[in-house]
């Protein structure tokens, strides 16, 4: 999935390890945010208004303490990526009530936060990151607690509808929404939005995953 891609290619082993559990609570009982195409409407915030708000870090360099493992001076000890570290590993989990997900553009030196708007939770990411580092912060109405627990219950339920359409892929995503990939979507959008609600799904194709060998 294209939030994942930066992980290998931009920071080293000690850190990947770290940068990680942005992902990791989303891959367990048989979750993935990977595979999934663009979706029905792509990828964009999902707030009912479409609010964007942006932000410049003006924060001393250096001043965040980042990943755990990454030498100081590295090329994975930059602002943005220390930025990245105090939002993992803090804010989302102080404001968990608001918090729905976190993506990072590096080539434009921006971390992209969507949330339910809280004035305290952006009062504190944009006053934390460091000087150069853009905050993007998207209006949601839902936060990670709530679509972890939604997909929870999807993934309990990947066999069910074995013999109608195949479930493949469940993963919450970013945006504030849970995608699930299957093998015809036709077929099983309506099945599935009947019996989880349409607000905060999204349902795409995916291939039959292979075993590697």
């Amino acid at each position: 999935m294209k939030n994942r891609t930066w992980i290998a290619a931009a920071i080293g082993t000690a850190a990947v390890m770290v940068a990680v559990s942005l992902w990791a609570d989303a891959s367990r009982t048989g979750h993935t945010d990977g595979g999934l195409k663009a979706g029905p409407a792509g990828a964009k915030g999902t707030s009912p208004s479409g609010a964007v708000t942006d932000c410049t870090g003006t924060r001393p360099p250096g001043s965040l303490p980042g990943f755990p493992g990454v030498p100081e001076g590295s090329s994975d000890d930059t602002p943005l990526y220390r930025t990245l570290a105090y939002i993992d590993l803090d804010a989302k989990r102080r404001y968990s009530a608001a918090f729905t997900g976190l993506s990072i553009d590096e080539p434009h030196r921006t971390l992209k936060v969507w949330r339910i708007p809280s004035a305290a939770l952006d009062a504190d990411l944009c006053g934390a990151a460091e000087k150069g580092v853009k905050i993007r912060l998207y209006d949601t109405d839902v936060n990670r607690k709530t679509l972890d627990a939604l997909a929870d219950r999807i993934s309990e339920d990947m066999h069910r509808w074995d013999g109608t359409f195949q479930m493949r892929e469940v993963g919450v995503q970013e945006e504030g929404f849970v995608g699930i990939g299957v093998d015809d979507p036709a077929k099983a959008e309506p099945i599935l939005k009947e019996a989880y609600g349409e607000r905060y799904l999204k349902v795409g194709h995916v291939e039959q995953a292979q075993d590697a060998g």
